[in-house]
């Protein structure tokens, strides 16, 4: 009998993760209180917590509340899974005249208020060689050699950073290349003048992120861990 219901239940689950477009507002406007209560048998408000346990007074009842269980169970799940697919990396670097200018815990605190996590960090002094490679995109620029010899002029503290949205948002706490046209509040608004030294670096897209990441750190110099942080910044526990 047990086998015959954990069939059933894996059956459910997936029926309901896979359903139409259509359905998706039925996870998303009533959460899962109202995946629960869309199930209601006889009136009767089921019992989540008696999913998987038996039931001596009444066999079918712990059948039927596992049953009733599985509209939350699958839209939990849902909700991890679309979690773990928004998750992104960023590079993010400290330009020479950041380090210089001892704005490293200033920049770095800024992300992590955000609740961005820091997964991989070091400081290197670029050769103007891969400086060139770093910034292989503007070599038909003007000012692509004088890019190089800055980037390779001093250390860098070069980052990865995790988080839902931190590839587009991790932009916005920079701010606008020039500092000028930077809002307060960003990093390059409130702690850069110059065009030519606005302090930060950040990937601009995912393809230009995974890129960066690759040129700058090798696979094993990025760290994957679960930050204790993160059920409070997400509600995934």
């Amino acid at each position: 009998m047990s086998s015959q219901i954990c069939r059933s239940a894996s059956r459910a689950a997936r029926s309901l993760l896979s359903a139409p477009k259509q359905s998706s507002r039925f996870f998303s406007e009533g959460r899962a209180a109202a995946a629960a209560t869309a199930f209601l048998v006889k009136g009767k408000v089921p019992y989540l917590a008696s999913f998987g346990k038996a039931d001596s007074g009444n066999g079918s009842r712990g059948w039927i509340s596992g049953a009733l269980a599985l509209p939350a169970a699958a839209y939990m799940l849902q909700e991890q899974e679309a979690h773990a697919a928004e998750m992104e990396r960023t590079f993010i670097a400290i330009k020479p005249d950041g380090v210089q200018r001892g704005l490293i815990s200033e920049i770095i605190s800024r992300f992590e208020r955000k609740g961005y996590k820091l997964v991989a960090i070091k400081i290197v002094v670029p050769s103007k060689e891969f400086a060139q490679k770093h910034y292989h995109d503007l070599k038909e620029g003007p000012f692509f050699n004088g890019l190089c010899e800055f980037l390779s002029s001093a250390p860098v503290i070069a980052m990865v950073w995790e988080g839902v949205g931190v590839i587009k948002y991790g932009r916005k706490l920079i701010g606008a290349t020039d500092p000028q046209k930077s809002e307060p509040g960003t990093i390059r608004g409130d702690l850069a003048v110059e065009v030519g030294r606005n302090i930060i670096h950040g990937s601009d897209s995912p393809e230009t992120a995974k890129d960066e990441i690759n040129l700058w750190f090798k696979p094993e110099e990025l760290v994957s861990y679960t930050s204790n942080a993160e059920k409070w910044i997400y509600g995934v526990n």
